[in-house]
């Protein structure tokens, strides 16, 4: 099945380098490779496109927060950007993991998908924060509780 995907893909990526200019081909190549994409992630529903914006969303907002703490790290937005991709890795392999278990279903793609909203969610929110977009007392305590969590877990890897 993943095999007439890519020959198929394959195919539409040799058609469209064919293209009369270089634009032409150019542009038929990176929509042959935003479908292969999509077939890989299982489609284009809507969680799937909630996932992305809320991907792009924390990423904007993670360097805009930078900018404004002036803490602005290309290695930091370097290797926030390898856990965006991180993340469609685990959701391609949701998918690999349905189609071996359950065919037809996509049990392990929705739970990742739905696991990894909530925690891009989650870090929009906290950049929001830190650009001062004024938020509920009742999130601000639920952020503040997590970060001391998250103090407390780094302490205890500080111990010898």
């Amino acid at each position: 099945m993943m095999i007439d995907h890519i020959k198929a893909f394959s195919t539409m990526i040799l058609t469209a380098v064919a293209g009369e200019t270089h634009k032409e081909a150019a542009t038929g190549g990176i929509f042959a490779i935003i479908g292969l994409l999509t077939s890989v992630l299982g489609g284009w529903d809507k969680p799937m496109q909630i996932l992305l914006w809320l991907m792009v969303a924390d990423y904007i907002t993670g360097v805009l927060g930078a900018i404004k703490t002036k803490t602005v790290n290309s290695d930091i937005m370097f290797w926030g950007g390898i856990r965006k991709i991180t993340v469609l890795f685990v959701v391609a392999l949701a998918v690999l993991i349905d189609g071996w278990v359950s065919p037809g279903s996509f049990i392990f793609r929705a739970l990742a998908i739905y696991f990894y909203i909530g925690r891009e969610g989650l870090s929009v929110v906290e950049n929001l924060g830190t650009l001062g977009v004024p938020m509920p007392d009742k999130i601000k305590g639920f952020l503040e509780q997590l970060n001391e969590k998250g103090t407390d877990r780094d302490a205890a890897k500080k111990l010898p």
